[in-house]
């Protein structure tokens, strides 16, 4: 689980999280920052997952479903996959299997570290449904344990303005390919 945040980093990161909120209002119509405020400062652990996300590259911002309507979901923003989560397999087991060359880390054990989950088609397109992201990268995605048992693993991005996923084997590692995240508060 990620560090608790001092006061002066929580300060800090609510007005990144704040100015971030005011400059997209397209990703979270019809609420305002003060219920986002109350929200985030009533759950200090979720905070610091959420400034986790922030650390590794994801420029998280809120993005809100009129069906998600008691929840509030923080997603990755950042134009492509985190910098700081590329290069990983997708779990630990395709991690330990892979003979030559193993990837320092896996999608799943990093995000359970962080304290997020990884997005699945459905959020993987709700997220592409507010702005364009993954135009140059992929990111691994929650895949189905029927396909996980076959040894492959979900990916999508954006091409051609259309979103695509693919498949892969769980054990592949690129430095263009990381994993985007969601937090629920």
């Amino acid at each position: 689980m990620p560090l608790a945040l001092s006061s002066a980093q929580r300060d800090t990161w609510m007005k990144t999280l704040q100015a971030r909120f005011q400059q997209n209002p397209q990703r979270h119509p019809d609420l305002t920052w003060e219920v986002v405020r109350a929200r985030l400062e009533s759950n200090p652990a979720k905070l610091s997952a959420l400034h986790e996300m922030e650390r590794t590259g994801g420029e998280p911002d809120l993005v809100s479903h009129a069906s998600d309507a008691d929840a509030l979901f923080f997603y990755d923003c950042s134009a492509e996959s985190p910098q700081g989560r590329r290069s990983l397999c997708y779990d630990e087991a395709a991690r330990l299997a892979r003979k030559q060359n193993p990837p320092a880390g896996s999608a799943l054990a990093l995000a359970a570290e962080m304290g997020v989950e990884l997005l699945t088609e459905t959020t993987y397109l709700q997220l592409q449904s507010r702005g364009t992201f993954d135009l140059k990268t992929s990111s691994w995605i929650y895949t189905p344990a029927e396909m996980r048992k076959l040894g492959g693993a979900l990916f999508g991005d954006s091409r051609y303005g259309r979103v695509f996923f693919y498949h892969n084997g769980a054990d592949s590692y690129y430095s263009s390919r990381g994993f985007r995240a969601r937090l629920a508060f």
